[in-house]
């Protein structure tokens, strides 16, 4: 498999996105009350069997995230208008995810519902931001849709024999691989550090914000 020619596009910026995400998902869950950063059916989900149980408390416990992932998709669009004629659009993003996280590990146990919104809106930026690896369409957020795409790359190369649909399956299995290691990344570093956790997954934003520095075209000339 040929290296990307962009950093954004990069496994190895793939693979830390991937950790992060994983990460993500581990800390709100386990830490912060049981809510997804990342896996917002499964917010929209809760939201709605505590509103059938009559608990609109609970209700918005789940549902506000929802809106701050949301929220996290249309920044990262107005950035892209905004500074994508000026520098990588991209690193501004994933700098700023980091400074959010960071920020998150100083939020109280008692203030969890902010701790959330703020983590969820990081992984909306996140998710808008970084779409594609290789040129495929993968996300670092999340799994469904990697686990579809990998299963049908895998149907293709049984049908074909080529190898290209086999790499292209076991590079989707790789990123959800990724997303699992960052959720036992991130349930060991809560055992650790507690709340502070996420400045582990902060630090890994960071990293992909200095990865974002390689220029790859430059490289390969």
């Amino acid at each position: 498999m040929e290296r990307a020619k962009q950093t954004s596009d990069s496994i190895e910026l793939g693979i830390v996105l991937a950790l992060a995400g994983g990460f993500m998902d581990a800390y709100s869950y386990v830490a912060r009350d049981g809510v997804f950063a990342n896996a917002q059916t499964g917010n929209i989900l809760l939201t709605g069997i505590h509103l059938s149980e009559g608990s609109c408390a609970l209700a918005l416990r789940f549902f506000i995230p929802v809106l701050c992932f949301s929220l996290g998709i249309m920044l990262s669009d107005l950035v892209h208008e905004r500074f994508a004629s000026r520098f990588h659009w991209r690193q501004v993003t994933v700098l700023a995810e980091g400074l959010i996280l960071f920020g998150v590990s100083f939020v109280p146990g008692t203030l969890n519902i902010l701790a959330n919104c703020l983590t969820s809106l990081a992984c909306g930026m996140q998710v808008e931001s970084f779409r594609k690896i290789h040129g495929h369409g993968i996300a670092t957020t999340m799994c469904i849709g990697n686990l579809r795409s990998a299963l049908q790359s895998v149907d293709d190369y049984i049908v074909t024999h080529q190898r290209g649909f086999l790499e292209n399956g076991l590079l989707y299995f790789g990123v959800i691989l990724c997303f699992v290691l960052g959720a036992v990344l991130g349930n060991w570093c809560i055992d650790v550090l507690a709340l502070r956790a996420i400045a582990v997954c902060a630090a890994l934003h960071v990293l992909a914000f200095f990865l974002m520095f390689i220029d790859r075209e430059r490289r390969q000339a």
